[in-house]
Protein backbone atom coordinates (compact mmCIF):
# COMPACT_ATOMS: atom_id res chain seq x y z
CA UNK A 1 0.00 0.00 0.00
CA UNK A 2 1.34 3.13 -0.90
CA UNK A 3 2.14 5.65 2.04
CA UNK A 4 -0.62 7.45 3.81
CA UNK A 5 1.44 10.95 4.50
CA UNK A 6 2.51 11.12 1.17
CA UNK A 7 -0.95 10.35 -0.06
CA UNK A 8 -2.25 13.29 1.74
CA UNK A 9 0.71 15.51 0.83
CA UNK A 10 -0.21 14.41 -3.22
CA UNK A 11 -4.05 16.02 -2.64
CA UNK A 12 -3.12 18.58 -1.03
CA UNK A 13 -0.15 19.59 -3.89
CA UNK A 14 -3.32 18.80 -6.67
CA UNK A 15 -5.45 21.38 -4.24
CA UNK A 16 -2.81 23.68 -4.67
CA UNK A 17 -2.51 23.65 -8.62
CA UNK A 18 -6.08 23.86 -8.96
CA UNK A 19 -6.22 26.77 -7.07
CA UNK A 20 -3.62 28.30 -9.21
CA UNK A 21 -5.61 27.35 -12.27
CA UNK A 22 -8.39 28.93 -11.31
CA UNK A 23 -6.68 32.54 -10.21
CA UNK A 24 -5.69 32.36 -13.90
CA UNK A 25 -9.18 31.92 -15.12
CA UNK A 26 -9.35 28.20 -15.00
CA UNK A 27 -8.96 24.84 -16.98
CA UNK A 28 -7.59 22.05 -17.53
CA UNK A 29 -4.48 20.91 -16.93
CA UNK A 30 -3.24 17.58 -18.36
CA UNK A 31 -0.06 15.07 -17.06
CA UNK A 32 1.18 12.09 -17.91
CA UNK A 33 3.79 9.69 -16.78
CA UNK A 34 6.84 8.40 -18.46
CA UNK A 35 6.96 5.86 -21.12
CA UNK A 36 8.35 2.23 -20.43
CA UNK A 37 11.34 2.16 -22.34
CA UNK A 38 12.58 -0.55 -24.35
CA UNK A 39 16.28 -1.78 -23.98
CA UNK A 40 16.45 -4.23 -26.67
CA UNK A 41 14.17 -6.98 -28.40
CA UNK A 42 11.51 -8.09 -25.44
CA UNK A 43 13.41 -6.36 -22.71
CA UNK A 44 12.53 -3.32 -20.97
CA UNK A 45 14.87 -0.89 -18.88
CA UNK A 46 13.74 -1.00 -15.39
CA UNK A 47 10.64 1.12 -15.21
CA UNK A 48 10.80 4.59 -13.34
CA UNK A 49 7.70 6.43 -13.30
CA UNK A 50 7.48 11.39 -14.43
CA UNK A 51 8.35 13.00 -10.88
CA UNK A 52 6.12 15.66 -11.98
CA UNK A 53 3.33 13.16 -12.00
CA UNK A 54 4.24 11.17 -8.64
CA UNK A 55 4.48 14.80 -7.02
CA UNK A 56 0.73 14.96 -7.76
CA UNK A 57 -0.15 11.19 -7.23
CA UNK A 58 1.60 8.78 -5.60
CA UNK A 59 1.12 6.63 -8.49
CA UNK A 60 3.62 4.53 -9.78
CA UNK A 61 2.02 2.31 -12.75
CA UNK A 62 3.34 3.43 -16.94
CA UNK A 63 0.47 4.15 -19.00
CA UNK A 64 -1.45 6.81 -16.80
CA UNK A 65 -2.18 10.59 -17.42
CA UNK A 66 -3.57 12.39 -14.51
CA UNK A 67 -5.94 14.95 -15.27
CA UNK A 68 -7.21 18.52 -13.18
CA UNK A 69 -9.78 20.52 -14.24
CA UNK A 70 -10.46 23.86 -12.37
CA UNK A 71 -13.03 26.62 -12.61
CA UNK A 72 -12.99 29.81 -12.34
CA UNK A 73 -16.03 29.46 -9.93
CA UNK A 74 -14.08 27.08 -7.19
CA UNK A 75 -15.77 24.06 -8.76
CA UNK A 76 -12.32 21.27 -8.98
CA UNK A 77 -12.15 17.59 -10.63
CA UNK A 78 -9.38 15.34 -10.35
CA UNK A 79 -9.19 12.15 -13.15
CA UNK A 80 -6.71 9.11 -13.22
CA UNK A 81 -6.78 7.49 -16.74
CA UNK A 82 -4.65 4.53 -15.67
CA UNK A 83 -4.38 0.72 -16.95
CA UNK A 84 -7.32 -1.43 -16.72
CA UNK A 85 -7.24 -4.81 -14.31
CA UNK A 86 -6.10 -7.74 -16.14
CA UNK A 87 -5.27 -11.44 -14.95
CA UNK A 88 -3.11 -12.49 -17.59
CA UNK A 89 -0.95 -9.51 -17.78
CA UNK A 90 -0.29 -9.79 -14.10
CA UNK A 91 0.63 -13.13 -13.58
CA UNK A 92 3.21 -11.91 -16.11
CA UNK A 93 4.06 -8.26 -15.25
CA UNK A 94 2.89 -7.90 -11.51
CA UNK A 95 0.09 -6.35 -9.79
CA UNK A 96 -2.12 -3.89 -11.32
CA UNK A 97 -4.39 -1.62 -9.43
CA UNK A 98 -7.07 -0.63 -12.26
CA UNK A 99 -9.87 2.31 -12.19
CA UNK A 100 -11.70 1.46 -9.52
CA UNK A 101 -8.93 0.60 -6.94
CA UNK A 102 -6.70 3.13 -7.71
CA UNK A 103 -9.69 5.84 -7.34
CA UNK A 104 -10.56 4.65 -4.02
CA UNK A 105 -7.06 4.27 -2.25
CA UNK A 106 -5.34 7.13 -4.16
CA UNK A 107 -8.06 9.41 -3.79
CA UNK A 108 -8.93 11.10 -7.41
CA UNK A 109 -12.31 12.25 -7.84
CA UNK A 110 -12.38 9.69 -10.88
CA UNK A 111 -10.28 7.17 -12.52
CA UNK A 112 -10.95 5.69 -16.10
CA UNK A 113 -8.86 3.12 -18.34
CA UNK A 114 -5.94 4.65 -20.26
CA UNK A 115 -7.63 3.15 -23.40
CA UNK A 116 -10.49 6.12 -23.41
CA UNK A 117 -8.31 8.77 -23.33
CA UNK A 118 -9.17 10.01 -26.80
CA UNK A 119 -12.71 10.02 -26.01
CA UNK A 120 -12.89 11.26 -22.77
CA UNK A 121 -10.26 14.50 -23.41
CA UNK A 122 -12.36 16.12 -25.79
CA UNK A 123 -15.22 16.13 -23.61
CA UNK A 124 -12.87 17.27 -20.52
CA UNK A 125 -11.25 20.13 -22.87
CA UNK A 126 -15.02 21.09 -24.06
CA UNK A 127 -15.76 24.50 -23.36
CA UNK A 128 -12.51 25.24 -21.34
CA UNK A 129 -10.77 28.39 -21.36
CA UNK A 130 -7.09 27.07 -21.25
CA UNK A 131 -5.20 23.83 -21.05
CA UNK A 132 -1.78 23.44 -19.12
CA UNK A 133 0.22 20.77 -19.81
CA UNK A 134 4.38 20.45 -19.54
CA UNK A 135 6.23 21.79 -22.30
CA UNK A 136 8.77 19.77 -24.29
CA UNK A 137 9.44 17.36 -21.40
CA UNK A 138 6.68 14.40 -23.14
CA UNK A 139 7.73 12.88 -26.62
CA UNK A 140 4.93 12.89 -28.47
CA UNK A 141 2.35 14.77 -25.76
CA UNK A 142 1.99 18.30 -27.92
CA UNK A 143 0.49 15.86 -30.83
CA UNK A 144 -2.12 14.54 -28.49
CA UNK A 145 -3.16 18.02 -27.44
CA UNK A 146 -3.32 18.59 -30.93
CA UNK A 147 -5.69 15.92 -31.64
CA UNK A 148 -7.87 16.49 -28.69
CA UNK A 149 -8.26 20.20 -29.64
CA UNK A 150 -9.13 19.50 -32.79
CA UNK A 151 -11.53 17.10 -31.83
CA UNK A 152 -13.10 19.91 -29.75
CA UNK A 153 -12.86 22.42 -32.52
CA UNK A 154 -14.73 19.74 -34.94
CA UNK A 155 -17.85 21.04 -32.49
CA UNK A 156 -17.96 24.42 -33.03
CA UNK A 157 -21.42 24.48 -35.03
CA UNK A 158 -22.85 22.69 -32.17
CA UNK A 159 -21.60 25.77 -29.61
CA UNK A 160 -19.20 23.79 -28.41
CA UNK A 161 -15.25 25.83 -28.08
CA UNK A 162 -12.13 24.58 -27.40
CA UNK A 163 -9.31 26.02 -24.76
CA UNK A 164 -8.40 29.23 -26.22
CA UNK A 165 -4.81 29.38 -24.39
CA UNK A 166 -2.24 27.09 -23.75
CA UNK A 167 0.20 27.17 -20.94
CA UNK A 168 3.48 25.65 -19.80
CA UNK A 169 2.28 23.04 -16.71
CA UNK A 170 5.96 22.87 -15.66
CA UNK A 171 5.84 26.74 -14.41
CA UNK A 172 3.54 26.21 -11.60
CA UNK A 173 5.26 22.49 -10.77
CA UNK A 174 8.37 23.48 -10.67
CA UNK A 175 7.75 26.67 -8.47
CA UNK A 176 6.13 24.33 -6.33
CA UNK A 177 8.49 21.28 -6.42
CA UNK A 178 11.40 23.75 -5.24
CA UNK A 179 10.59 24.03 -1.54
CA UNK A 180 10.33 20.64 0.32
CA UNK A 181 8.16 20.22 3.56
CA UNK A 182 8.93 17.97 6.43
CA UNK A 183 8.07 14.66 4.46
CA UNK A 184 10.05 15.15 1.56
CA UNK A 185 12.83 16.25 3.74
CA UNK A 186 12.50 13.38 5.79
CA UNK A 187 12.96 10.85 2.60
CA UNK A 188 15.88 12.67 1.69
CA UNK A 189 17.57 12.43 4.89
CA UNK A 190 16.82 8.30 4.69
CA UNK A 191 18.48 8.16 1.09
CA UNK A 192 21.23 9.99 2.36
CA UNK A 193 21.95 8.08 4.88
CA UNK A 194 21.83 4.72 2.71
CA UNK A 195 24.08 6.55 0.53
CA UNK A 196 26.43 7.20 3.02
CA UNK A 197 26.70 3.63 4.26
CA UNK A 198 27.36 2.40 0.33
CA UNK A 199 30.52 5.25 -0.03
CA UNK A 200 31.50 4.08 3.68
CA UNK A 201 31.51 0.35 2.37
CA UNK A 202 33.26 1.33 -0.33
CA UNK A 203 35.89 3.25 1.12
CA UNK A 204 36.94 -0.01 3.61
CA UNK A 205 36.30 -2.25 0.72
CA UNK A 206 38.81 -0.88 -1.29
CA UNK A 207 41.35 -0.77 1.47
CA UNK A 208 40.55 -4.24 1.82
CA UNK A 209 40.85 -5.22 -1.56
CA UNK A 210 44.35 -4.16 -2.02
CA UNK A 211 45.51 -5.96 0.98
CA UNK A 212 43.82 -9.33 -0.19
CA UNK A 213 42.43 -8.51 -3.63
CA UNK A 214 40.08 -10.99 -6.13
CA UNK A 215 41.93 -12.58 -8.99
CA UNK A 216 41.47 -9.91 -11.73
CA UNK A 217 42.81 -7.38 -8.95
CA UNK A 218 40.50 -4.77 -7.32
CA UNK A 219 38.44 -2.69 -10.50
CA UNK A 220 35.93 0.02 -10.22
CA UNK A 221 33.38 -2.28 -10.95
CA UNK A 222 33.58 -4.17 -7.43
CA UNK A 223 33.65 -0.59 -5.94
CA UNK A 224 30.46 -0.01 -7.89
CA UNK A 225 29.10 -3.31 -6.60
CA UNK A 226 30.13 -2.26 -2.83
CA UNK A 227 27.94 1.06 -3.60
CA UNK A 228 25.04 -1.08 -5.01
CA UNK A 229 24.71 -3.76 -2.27
CA UNK A 230 24.41 -0.88 0.36
CA UNK A 231 21.80 0.66 -1.69
CA UNK A 232 19.34 -2.25 -2.46
CA UNK A 233 20.41 -3.49 1.24
CA UNK A 234 19.39 -0.11 3.04
CA UNK A 235 15.92 -0.06 1.27
CA UNK A 236 16.37 2.12 -1.64
CA UNK A 237 14.93 1.35 -4.86
CA UNK A 238 17.53 1.92 -7.37
CA UNK A 239 20.43 4.43 -7.89
CA UNK A 240 19.89 8.49 -8.58
CA UNK A 241 21.81 8.22 -11.64
CA UNK A 242 24.17 6.27 -13.01
CA UNK A 243 27.50 6.03 -10.20
CA UNK A 244 30.37 7.68 -10.89
CA UNK A 245 33.85 5.20 -10.03
CA UNK A 246 36.83 6.61 -11.21
CA UNK A 247 40.40 5.97 -10.19
CA UNK A 248 43.52 7.44 -11.00
CA UNK A 249 43.18 9.84 -13.56
CA UNK A 250 39.79 9.26 -14.70
CA UNK A 251 38.70 11.34 -11.76
CA UNK A 252 39.03 13.94 -14.05
CA UNK A 253 36.82 12.98 -16.37
CA UNK A 254 33.94 14.84 -14.75
CA UNK A 255 30.87 12.01 -15.94
CA UNK A 256 33.13 9.11 -15.95
CA UNK A 257 30.70 6.04 -15.58
CA UNK A 258 32.09 3.07 -13.59
CA UNK A 259 34.33 1.01 -15.44
CA UNK A 260 37.00 -1.50 -15.17
CA UNK A 261 40.22 0.58 -14.59
CA UNK A 262 42.18 -1.14 -11.97
CA UNK A 263 42.36 0.78 -8.20
CA UNK A 264 46.16 0.45 -7.30
CA UNK A 265 47.47 1.50 -4.29
CA UNK A 266 48.79 5.60 -4.30
CA UNK A 267 45.96 6.66 -6.50
CA UNK A 268 43.17 8.77 -5.42
CA UNK A 269 39.15 7.28 -6.24
CA UNK A 270 36.64 9.35 -6.61
CA UNK A 271 33.09 8.15 -6.26
CA UNK A 272 29.93 10.14 -6.99
CA UNK A 273 27.22 8.01 -6.21
CA UNK A 274 23.97 7.49 -4.43
CA UNK A 275 20.50 6.15 -4.10
CA UNK A 276 16.74 7.03 -4.72
CA UNK A 277 14.52 6.28 -1.82
CA UNK A 278 10.29 6.69 -2.37
CA UNK A 279 10.69 8.95 -5.18
CA UNK A 280 13.26 11.08 -3.73
CA UNK A 281 17.03 11.35 -4.83
CA UNK A 282 20.32 12.01 -2.57
CA UNK A 283 23.83 12.90 -4.24
CA UNK A 284 27.08 12.32 -2.54
CA UNK A 285 30.96 12.86 -3.62
CA UNK A 286 33.86 11.44 -1.61
CA UNK A 287 37.59 11.16 -2.80
CA UNK A 288 39.77 9.14 -0.63
CA UNK A 289 43.39 7.53 -1.60
CA UNK A 290 42.68 3.77 -3.01
CA UNK A 291 44.99 2.66 0.55
CA UNK A 292 43.72 4.33 2.67
CA UNK A 293 46.68 7.33 2.92
CA UNK A 294 46.97 10.36 1.37
CA UNK A 295 50.11 11.34 -0.25
CA UNK A 296 52.06 14.55 0.44
CA UNK A 297 50.10 16.31 -2.89
CA UNK A 298 46.79 14.45 -2.95
CA UNK A 299 46.67 15.81 0.62
CA UNK A 300 47.76 19.51 -0.31
CA UNK A 301 44.87 19.54 -2.78
CA UNK A 302 42.36 17.80 -1.00
CA UNK A 303 42.25 20.50 1.80
CA UNK A 304 41.92 22.92 -0.57
CA UNK A 305 38.78 21.69 -1.69
CA UNK A 306 37.50 20.95 1.84
CA UNK A 307 38.25 24.36 2.50
CA UNK A 308 36.49 25.58 0.09
CA UNK A 309 33.34 22.94 0.48
CA UNK A 310 33.36 24.70 4.09
CA UNK A 311 33.14 28.11 2.75
CA UNK A 312 30.42 27.58 0.69
CA UNK A 313 28.65 25.63 3.54
CA UNK A 314 29.01 28.96 5.58
CA UNK A 315 27.82 30.96 2.76
CA UNK A 316 24.51 28.61 2.77
CA UNK A 317 21.86 30.58 4.99
CA UNK A 318 18.79 32.02 4.66
CA UNK A 319 18.78 35.18 2.28
CA UNK A 320 21.67 34.74 0.74
CA UNK A 321 21.67 34.22 -2.97
CA UNK A 322 22.11 31.37 -4.77
CA UNK A 323 25.53 32.19 -6.50
CA UNK A 324 27.44 32.72 -3.33
CA UNK A 325 28.59 29.63 -1.90
CA UNK A 326 29.78 29.26 -5.38
CA UNK A 327 31.66 32.29 -5.37
CA UNK A 328 33.08 31.82 -1.43
CA UNK A 329 34.11 27.92 -2.91
CA UNK A 330 35.65 29.77 -6.13
CA UNK A 331 38.19 32.18 -3.57
CA UNK A 332 39.48 29.34 -2.05
CA UNK A 333 40.38 27.17 -5.12
CA UNK A 334 41.55 30.35 -6.41
CA UNK A 335 44.16 30.60 -3.79
CA UNK A 336 44.87 26.93 -3.52
CA UNK A 337 45.57 26.75 -7.37
CA UNK A 338 47.73 29.75 -6.86
CA UNK A 339 50.00 28.87 -3.28
CA UNK A 340 50.51 25.15 -5.17
CA UNK A 341 52.05 26.35 -8.12
CA UNK A 342 49.29 25.58 -10.89
CA UNK A 343 48.43 28.78 -12.05
CA UNK A 344 51.56 31.23 -12.12
CA UNK A 345 51.50 34.11 -10.27
CA UNK A 346 53.00 36.38 -13.49
CA UNK A 347 49.55 35.21 -15.56
CA UNK A 348 47.31 36.09 -12.38
CA UNK A 349 49.56 36.94 -9.85
CA UNK A 350 46.29 37.08 -7.09
CA UNK A 351 42.47 35.46 -6.19
CA UNK A 352 41.09 38.32 -7.68
CA UNK A 353 42.83 38.43 -11.07
CA UNK A 354 42.71 34.15 -11.34
CA UNK A 355 38.44 34.91 -11.12
CA UNK A 356 38.47 37.65 -13.72
CA UNK A 357 40.61 35.77 -15.85
CA UNK A 358 39.01 32.59 -15.59
CA UNK A 359 42.53 31.07 -15.00
CA UNK A 360 40.83 28.69 -13.00
CA UNK A 361 38.65 27.29 -14.96
CA UNK A 362 40.96 24.72 -16.42
CA UNK A 363 41.02 22.99 -13.14
CA UNK A 364 37.32 23.73 -11.90
CA UNK A 365 34.86 23.78 -14.81
CA UNK A 366 31.61 23.30 -13.33
CA UNK A 367 29.24 25.18 -10.57
CA UNK A 368 29.18 24.58 -6.74
CA UNK A 369 25.43 23.74 -6.78
CA UNK A 370 22.10 22.32 -8.40
CA UNK A 371 18.94 21.77 -6.75
CA UNK A 372 17.70 18.24 -5.28
CA UNK A 373 15.05 16.39 -5.03
CA UNK A 374 12.76 14.30 -6.75
CA UNK A 375 15.07 14.56 -9.75
CA UNK A 376 19.20 14.44 -8.76
CA UNK A 377 18.77 17.85 -10.89
CA UNK A 378 15.91 19.04 -9.96
CA UNK A 379 13.48 21.71 -11.39
CA UNK A 380 13.35 24.89 -9.96
CA UNK A 381 14.31 28.82 -11.43
CA UNK A 382 18.04 29.63 -10.47
CA UNK A 383 17.07 33.32 -10.98
CA UNK A 384 14.92 34.84 -8.82
CA UNK A 385 11.66 35.69 -9.36
CA UNK A 386 10.42 38.97 -10.00
CA UNK A 387 13.71 40.92 -10.50
CA UNK A 388 14.75 42.39 -13.50
CA UNK A 389 17.69 41.38 -15.28
CA UNK A 390 20.95 43.93 -14.44
CA UNK A 391 23.46 45.14 -17.55
CA UNK A 392 26.40 43.50 -16.49
CA UNK A 393 29.93 44.91 -17.54
CA UNK A 394 29.77 43.45 -20.76
CA UNK A 395 26.81 45.21 -21.68
CA UNK A 396 24.68 41.94 -21.51
CA UNK A 397 21.46 41.31 -19.76
CA UNK A 398 21.45 38.59 -16.40
CA UNK A 399 18.79 38.29 -14.00
CA UNK A 400 19.78 38.67 -10.55
CA UNK A 401 19.84 34.80 -8.58
CA UNK A 402 17.83 32.45 -6.85
CA UNK A 403 17.63 34.10 -2.84
CA UNK A 404 17.74 30.89 -0.57
CA UNK A 405 14.90 30.39 1.65
CA UNK A 406 13.58 27.33 3.99
CA UNK A 407 13.12 24.12 2.48
CA UNK A 408 15.04 24.64 -0.44
CA UNK A 409 17.73 21.42 -1.16
CA UNK A 410 20.74 22.06 -3.05
CA UNK A 411 24.14 20.69 -3.35
CA UNK A 412 27.60 21.85 -2.43
CA UNK A 413 30.45 20.02 -4.53
CA UNK A 414 33.57 22.23 -5.21
CA UNK A 415 35.97 20.14 -7.18
CA UNK A 416 39.95 20.32 -8.58
CA UNK A 417 40.98 17.93 -11.45
CA UNK A 418 44.51 18.60 -12.53
CA UNK A 419 44.97 16.51 -15.36
CA UNK A 420 48.40 15.68 -16.95
CA UNK A 421 50.23 18.49 -18.85
CA UNK A 422 54.09 19.59 -19.15
CA UNK A 423 53.38 22.81 -17.64
CA UNK A 424 51.75 21.19 -14.33
CA UNK A 425 53.76 20.27 -11.80
CA UNK A 426 54.33 16.44 -11.68
CA UNK A 427 53.05 15.57 -8.02
CA UNK A 428 49.58 16.83 -8.97
CA UNK A 429 49.03 15.50 -12.52
CA UNK A 430 46.08 13.05 -12.38
CA UNK A 431 44.58 14.00 -9.66
CA UNK A 432 40.76 14.74 -9.67
CA UNK A 433 38.85 15.70 -5.99
CA UNK A 434 35.22 16.51 -5.67
CA UNK A 435 33.60 16.74 -2.22
CA UNK A 436 29.42 16.66 -2.54
CA UNK A 437 27.09 16.90 0.04
CA UNK A 438 23.66 17.61 0.10
CA UNK A 439 22.21 20.70 2.23
CA UNK A 440 18.44 22.03 2.96
CA UNK A 441 18.38 25.82 4.03
CA UNK A 442 16.96 26.63 7.30
CA UNK A 443 14.96 29.73 8.43
CA UNK A 444 16.53 32.10 11.02
CA UNK A 445 19.55 32.26 10.07
CA UNK A 446 20.74 29.04 11.27
CA UNK A 447 23.51 27.15 9.06
CA UNK A 448 22.58 24.92 6.61
CA UNK A 449 21.62 21.13 7.70
CA UNK A 450 24.10 18.62 5.46
CA UNK A 451 21.45 16.15 4.58
CA UNK A 452 24.67 13.61 3.98
CA UNK A 453 26.75 14.29 6.96
CA UNK A 454 27.32 10.58 7.87
CA UNK A 455 29.57 10.04 4.86
CA UNK A 456 33.46 10.84 6.54
CA UNK A 457 34.45 13.84 4.41
CA UNK A 458 38.14 15.17 6.51
CA UNK A 459 40.93 13.15 5.54
CA UNK A 460 41.85 12.01 9.07
CA UNK A 461 38.22 10.32 9.02
CA UNK A 462 38.44 8.65 5.85
CA UNK A 463 42.15 7.66 6.52
CA UNK A 464 40.94 6.65 10.40
CA UNK A 465 37.85 4.41 8.83
CA UNK A 466 39.86 2.86 6.08
CA UNK A 467 42.63 1.61 8.50
CA UNK A 468 40.67 0.10 10.64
Amino acid sequence: MPDSNLLVRCATRRAEVVRQLAAAGGGVALLPTAPEALRNRDADYPYRHDSYFYYLTGFTEPHSLLALQAGADGSSRSVLFCRDKNEEREIWDGFRWGPDAAREVFGFDAALSIDSLDAELPKMLADQPAVWWPFAVHAGLETQVERWLATVRAQARNGITAPRTQHDLCAILDEMRLFKDAYELDVIRRASNISAQGHIRAMQASSRGLRQPPPQGLREYHLEAELLHAFRQGGSQAPAYGSIVAAGANACVLHYRAGDAPVRAGELVLIDAACELDGYASDITRTFPADGRFSGAQRALYDVVLAAQAAALEASVQGARFTDPHEAALRILAQGLLDHGLIARDTAPDVDAVIATGAYKRFYMHRTSHWMGMDVHDCGDYAEPGEAAEIQPDGSRKRPARILREGMVLTIEPGLYVRAAADVPAAFRGIGIRIEDDIAVRSGGQRCEVLTAAAPKTAEQIEDLMRD
